[in-house]
């Protein structure tokens, strides 16, 4: 189900043929639950994220996929369970010390969250200034170095309302790297751009984790971002984790859920109750 290690044999070793994960995730999440008022969100979810993985959550909306990430982050704290983040449990953590780990932590948010007021260099420089105590020209270089990798060198006199939706979601991301995190948590990175956009963040997210190292969640409805960024899809349907496995395997699974949602295709009780609802009106 999720990526914790299969239960030994008799011998106390893994069973013959299991994948072994390494040890000492990144992060581990142990039967968390999370509800908003009677709204349930997650129903028990454990995972353990590695470092240096491309990590895909899928899912229907309304399955917890955002909700993970903000806990993964602190943003909230679950009703229940366990957040460890290099083997250290921050759920219980408050905003002071919950600063250190998010040092550590880029977030992409869904709409890239960029101030308006501020220009490029500002908005990548935000977390630089707020968390360091770098002088202006080590601030100017690192965002330079953040909007290379980008590709989007030279802009950082503009501002947010002088670019594309995809450069919005470039500088989001440069700001997400710009302290140099271990791990970056990617929200519904391509909502809103055209394909070949789209394809252009794929790319990034992809290089910054083959290419630098660094550990790589990606919540997306957008399969084909999944299949160009994952090594490991996972997917949450009803607040738990039903799939959990490399792409290849993933693909291939005989479950319906999970079908369904890699080919698009609506639950058969709702596409009937759409139909009986034009009954009365004879078409």
């Amino acid at each position: 189900m999720s990526g914790l290690p299969p239960p030994p044999g008799p011998d106390g070793q893994p069973p013959s043929g299991a994948a072994v994960p390494p040890a000492n995730p990144m992060i581990r999440l142990v039967d968390v639950h999370m509800s908003f008022g009677p709204l349930r969100v997650l129903r028990g979810v454990s995972l353990d994220l590695y470092h240096g993985q491309a990590a895909v959550i899928v899912g229907p909306s309304g399955t917890g996929k955002s909700v993970l990430l903000k806990i993964i982050v602190g943003l909230i704290k679950p009703d229940r369970g366990q957040v460890f983040f290099e083997n250290k449990r921050i759920d219980r953590l408050g905003e002071a010390e919950l600063v250190e780990v998010r040092k550590k932590i880029g977030m992409l948010f869904q709409m890239g969250a960029l101030f308006d007021s501020m220009n490029v260099e500002k908005n990548i420089c935000f977390p630089l200034v707020q968390h360091t105590d770098m002088t202006a020209d080590q601030m100017r270089q690192r965002c330079a170095r953040a909007l290379r990798l980008v590709g989007l060198e030279g802009i950082e006199s503009k501002m947010p309302s002088e670019l594309s939706g995809g450069q919005r979601k470039r500088v989001a991301l440069a700001r997400a790297v710009v302290l140099e995190p271990s791990i970056v948590l990617y929200d519904e990175p391509t909502t809103g751009l055209d394909p070949i956009r789209s394809d252009v963040i794929n790319e990034l997210i992809s290089s910054l984790c083959k290419r630098l190292g660094i550990t790589t969640v990606v919540v997306t409805h957008d399969m084909a971002s999944a299949n160009k960024i994952a090594d490991r899809m996972i997917m949450l349907y009803d607040g738990r984790v039903i799939a959990d496995s490399d792409p290849k395997t993933f693909y291939q699974t005989d479950q319906e859920l999970v079908q369904r949602f890699i080919h698009g295709r609506a639950n058969p009780s709702e596409l009937e109750s759409i139909h009986r609802g034009f009954e009365p009106l004879g078409v």
